[in-house]
């Protein structure tokens, strides 16, 4: 029995950064208008669930599409981004590259990609079961998104992380037949030309 389920990550639109608590960082005034971007492209793609990770900058963003199509959203505290430690992290940079080129690499007080890309992997999983046959977004961010991408396509690394640092919001597409992610594309929403994918 074929089941197709297709998944929208949806990567938060932009931060204040002057706000350093990771779950409560809002949106910039930017931020606020450029959600609109998500919801005009979410409108016509017959969403059944609306999912996010708790923090303000992901469930903000997908906020305002919630309301115009009445959809609630459920909070998932496994799509929540990845814990760097309890300072602030000047070069991110530089310690996301670390992390990037060995997947054990992290902090004593944060999370390793290994541990985000299983927490996700299976929090997505679950998801998967429950709504299967339906069509699903869900508010995360950029280095959490980034794992899952990478877990099906372990061609995705630093240099794409990288180049998906620049866009805010964004999205990435994922249909899947069961458990099976059977394409990935991603989805710049400050282009016309945004359709780039690979076929699993």
């Amino acid at each position: 029995m074929i089941t197709i389920t297709t998944v929208y990550f949806v990567r938060h639109a932009e931060p204040d950064n002057t706000v350093h608590d990771d779950t409560v960082r809002p949106l910039t005034s930017k931020g606020m208008m450029d959600r609109t971007l998500v919801s005009g492209y979410l409108e016509d793609k017959n969403i059944q669930v609306l999912l996010s990770s708790p923090y303000k900058r992901a469930y903000d963003t997908i906020a305002d599409f919630s309301k115009k199509s009445n959809l609630p959203i459920e909070t998932v505290n496994e799509f929540r981004e990845r814990r760097i430690d309890s300072v602030w992290i000047e070069d991110f940079t530089a310690f996301a590259e670390k992390q990037w080129n060995d997947f054990s690499y992290r902090y004593s007080d944060g999370e390793c990609l290994a541990e985000v890309q299983e927490r996700n992997i299976k929090a997505l999983n679950a998801v998967l079961q429950r709504y299967a046959n339906q069509n699903i977004a869900i508010g995360s961010h950029g280095t959490a998104i980034s794992t899952i991408i990478n877990y099906y396509d372990n061609t995705f690394g630093f240099q794409e992380f990288q180049y998906i640092k620049r866009f805010m919001p964004w999205i990435v597409k994922l249909t899947f037949n069961g458990l099976i992610c059977e394409e990935i594309l991603k989805i710049n929403l400050f282009e016309d030309d945004c359709g780039k994918g690979r076929k699993r």
